[in-house]
Order: C-alpha cells, then sequence, then structure tokens
C-alpha cells in the first residue's frame, strides 16, 4: 500500500446502513460506497478492504473522517431517507502499523503455536 504522505495512521471498521430500501438486498449501495472508496484510494489518500459484513479503511485520521462523511451520503444521493452508520477506530500512535502488519502479526504468533 502507498498512502501519499502518510503519517499517523488509523483503521476504521465501517459499516452504512440504509434504512427504508425496497428490498432486503443493499449490495447496490455498497457497491456505489465501493467506487468512492477506490477513488479515495486512486489517489493515495487511503487503502481499504471490503469483508461480508463490513469495510476497514486505512488512512490518516482527518481524512477518515472525510471519507467517511463522503461514503454516509451515498445512500442519500439515491433517495434513501434514512442512515445508520457505525464506526470503530483504531488510533495507534506508538507505532506505525497497517491493516497488513496486522495481519501479518497474528499470522506470525500462529505459526509459532504450531
Amino acid at each position: 500500500m502507498n498512502i501519499k504522505g502518510a503519517r499517523n495512521m488509523a483503521i476504521v471498521d465501517v459499516t452504512v446502513i440504509p434504512i427504508g430500501t425496497i428490498s432486503p438486498s443493499v449490495s447496490e449501495y455498497v457497491a456505489e460506497i465501493q467506487k468512492m472508496l477506490e477513488a479515495y484510494k486512486r489517489d493515495g489518500k487511503i487503502d481499504f478492504m471490503l469483508t461480508p459484513m463490513n469495510t476497514i479503511i486505512e488512512g490518516e485520521l482527518p481524512v477518515l473522517f472525510e471519507v467517511i462523511q463522503a461514503i454516509h451520503e451515498v445512500p442519500f444521493s439515491k433517495g434513501i431517507q434514512r442512515v445508520a452508520t457505525n464506526i470503530r477506530i483504531d488510533d495507534r500512535r506508538d507505532k506505525t502499523r497497517s491493516m497488513a502488519d496486522k495481519l501479518a502479526s497474528v499470522q506470525e504468533k500462529l505459526k509459532q503455536e504450531a
């Protein structure tokens, strides 16, 4: 990953929940959010990972708040009248860590126990 000028990286777990959709499926909203995140990634501002239940986004905290606000607006732009967004922030400042570093640390410990 190559986030331009990255210093203090934080990781957010974010779930945008459109309320009042016609169908129980929300994949069209998720797809639009992913397109927006891809644009931020191309600009070198964030990295992100889609999971079956949420999206994990990595970047500088002020940028992450900007991104969260932008993706929160996506369902509104598609006609939804109510949106709930859940956010969890991991902001570690004693050392620089990325999503990949955190996963590698766990994988290394699993190898040690095997």
